[in-house]
């Protein structure tokens, strides 16, 4: 029961930090402080009730429309708050980051509310690069500095310099694979959002799971690239934002990165 509850709090949580996040998202696209004002409908301007707030819930009440103005409000919203949400439950339930295992662990915790900030900046790369085909600097250059601090924390607890010279050697080399890129295509192939995104990667997840997190991202993106083709929704000229899959590349390395590896080994021996 005490589980079901933890789970379920976490899972509201996660459906509240989704709307938030939604907000963020909105308001970073017309320089507008996400901490301040009210929320309002962006087509009649109309200021939001609490109950015009709820997440997904409110979404299904209106039947996806403005109370006031009966404009549709966007599938993004509820989406990105049960998307939220079901990662809030993954990482809360993923072994290094469980922090009531045998009674409350303050380590697991420190690395639990971590992973929740850096997931929660993810979000909102994906959803803002999706939409409007940039990574803001007011995003990811907070990332880096959130990632870099929790790194310094791990290297100051096990009195290790060198692994923090180790995450940074990789992430620096991340990034100048993809800046080697964006130079070759002239930035027509990528541009320097991605470069920036992947020294993120790099000193989130180190070797060799940013190895994983960009064969799944060129792999997915080509997966869903010539989808998009074959519907003619796209053609080889058309732009399709690549932050989107290197957030997908990320999680999933992150989650998964070692067990892939060692799937991936165990074929040849």
């Amino acid at each position: 029961m005490i589980n079901f509850l933890l789970y379920f709090f976490v899972f509201v949580f996660g459906l509240v930090a989704g709307s938030f996040l939604n907000c963020v998202t909105y308001r970073l696209e017309r320089k507008q402080s996400a901490l301040k004002g009210r929320s309002y409908c962006p087509y009649c301007k109309h200021q939001l009730s609490w109950y015009d707030l709820i997440p997904v819930l409110s979404f299904i009440i209106l039947k996806g429309k403005c109370r006031y103005c009966q404009k549709p409000i966007s599938i993004q919203y509820p989406l990105v708050e049960i998307a939220t949400a079901s990662l809030f439950l993954l990482i809360f339930n993923f072994p290094p980051h469980q922090i009531f295992d045998g009674g409350f662990n303050f380590q697991n915790f420190v690395s639990f509310c971590f992973v929740l900030c850096v997931s929660s900046f993810l979000i909102v790369i994906f959803v803002y690069d999706l939409k409007h085909y940039i990574i803001p600097d007011k995003v990811i250059f907070p990332t880096i500095g959130v990632v870099f601090l929790y790194q310094l924390f791990e290297v100051l607890k096990i009195e290790n310099f060198q692994s923090l010279l180790y995450f940074l050697a990789i992430a620096f080399l991340a990034s100048a694979f993809f800046l080697a890129i964006v130079l070759a295509t002239k930035g027509r192939g990528m541009g320097l959002g991605d470069v920036k995104l992947a020294f993120l990667m790099g000193l989130l997840l180190g070797w060799p799971n940013i190895f994983v997190a960009f064969f799944l991202a060129f792999l997915i993106g080509a997966i869903i690239g010539i989808g998009l083709i074959l519907a003619r929704k796209k053609t080889l000229k058309s732009e399709v934002p690549f932050g989107p899959f290197l957030v997908v590349g990320t999680f999933i390395a992150l989650f998964w990165g070692q067990e892939l590896i060692n799937f991936y080994l165990n074929l040849f021996i």
